[in-house]
């Protein structure tokens, strides 16, 4: 890490809801160009920790910093227009067609080439603009649905992108589908990436590092080879085991 800028980091996370502690003590570095990829049981704290990074979620202690900017320090909304976003059920906007709901962050940061950007954007992503951007969300597809979901995080020229759970309510093929589409996209466009998955395979195809978290803390983060690894915890181990991943 210390040979390559510093994109995302969090230092000493602590949130808590109640006697609950969602996180508890995290600190993690991505760096630029990298995928991280958050794993672990349902309330490990993944989602918590990816919401912290665009003030979605603002956490009790410690700091968050995009690149070397607090972010406490910055306005909430220009932070969320700097940074792509895209949840399990794209969030796009029912009432827009695909043209309007693409170009909605530079159009919302005052950009004249609004349109044009989400244009590109849509090509990126595999949807030729002549048939996609007049259609409603309602008459596309699953897939294409978070397409166009992560055209819109793309069109505003984000610093990161966080992806929660992005393809967890596709189907199979679908899902391979898309997998294969970000992979080369992110490896195309060399973008920072921050994905929550509980899909292990997708994590091992898409990260280059992957954190696991339990009960709020990281238990570890490695190469999916390193994880694989007999010095895994016992914890890891047992994760992978259930997921037919590594020894049995």
């Amino acid at each position: 890490m210390t040979e390559r800028t510093v994109a995302l980091s969090a230092r000493g996370i602590v949130k808590r809801y109640g006697s609950l502690a969602a996180l508890d003590d995290v600190s993690l570095m991505v760096a630029a160009g990298e995928c991280v990829a958050l794993v672990g049981e349902s309330g490990s704290g993944k989602s918590t920790l990816l919401r912290c990074f665009n003030r979605m979620v603002e956490p009790d202690a410690g700091t968050i910093l995009i690149g070397d900017s607090p972010a406490a320090t910055l306005d909430p909304i220009a932070l969320r227009r700097r940074t792509g976003y895209v949840p399990q059920d794209g969030g796009l906007l029912p009432h827009w067609r695909v043209r309007r709901n693409v170009e909605l962050v530079p159009w919302l940061k005052g950009l004249a080439d609004a349109a044009s950007r989400g244009m590109d954007a849509l090509s990126l992503v595999g949807l030729d603009p002549s048939t996609f951007a007049e259609r409603w969300p309602h008459e596309l597809s699953g897939g294409q649905r978070q397409r166009v979901a992560i055209a819109r995080a793309l069109a505003g020229d984000p610093v990161v992108i966080l992806l929660d759970e992005p393809f967890g309510a596709l189907d199979a093929i679908t899902r391979a589908d898309m997998q294969s589409a970000f992979r080369d996209l992110r490896a195309r466009l060399g973008l920072t990436t921050l994905l929550v998955t509980h899909d292990l395979h997708e994590a091992e195809l898409l990260a280059d590092r992957i954190a696991v978290l339990r009960h709020g803390r990281i238990e570890a983060i490695a190469p999916m080879a390193d994880l694989l690894g007999a010095s895994s915890t016992t914890y890891v181990q047992e994760l992978f085991r259930r997921a037919r991943m590594g020894p049995s």
